[in-house]
């Protein structure tokens, strides 16, 4: 398949193709658009250049949830839907369903979890070890320090 034959699914398999072809920010913002139901995130990332790593496997125990019905969270959510969608996705996990990657950002140092909490929180409670995520920066520099920190994860 060539890159002008891509059609955007909102799973693993089309973000990784779409990588593959050098076109992650596409499937990214498709996706934002669409099955993410998030046009805030994707407008925030277009306001200017961003650099894209993966999808790649990253270790579930270097992320934390940024989104959900606890006091602590920036993002705080409905306790019972919160809950059912986890409970959903895990069973979608648990059958082998193809899900998208989640969303990382990586800035001064830090990673944080931008788009997938739900799946992260689910696969956190099947004791999945690693997900896919795809790392985004802003700047290059961030971009040698990310490659430098996780080089062993890469």
């Amino acid at each position: 398949m060539n890159s002008t034959e891509l059609r955007y699914v909102g799973s693993l398999t089309s973000a990784l193709e779409y990588a593959k072809n050098g076109r992650i920010e596409e499937w990214i913002h498709e996706y934002l658009l669409s099955d993410g139901n998030n046009k805030a995130f994707s407008d925030g990332l277009s306001m200017q250049k961003r650099y894209y790593i993966g999808p790649v496997e990253f270790p579930t125990s270097l992320l934390c949830r940024c989104c959900g019905p606890e006091e602590n969270m920036r993002f705080r959510v409905n306790e019972g839907g919160f809950e059912r969608k986890v409970l959903s996705l895990m069973s979608s996990i648990s059958a082998g369903c193809d899900l998208p990657p989640i969303m990382v950002n990586f800035a001064d140092g830090e990673l944080t979890l931008n788009d997938g909490n739900h799946r992260f929180e689910a696969y956190t409670r099947l004791g999945v070890n690693k997900c896919y995520a795809i790392i985004w920066m802003s700047s290059e520099s961030d971009v040698a320090e990310f490659e430098a920190k996780y080089k062993d994860i890469l």
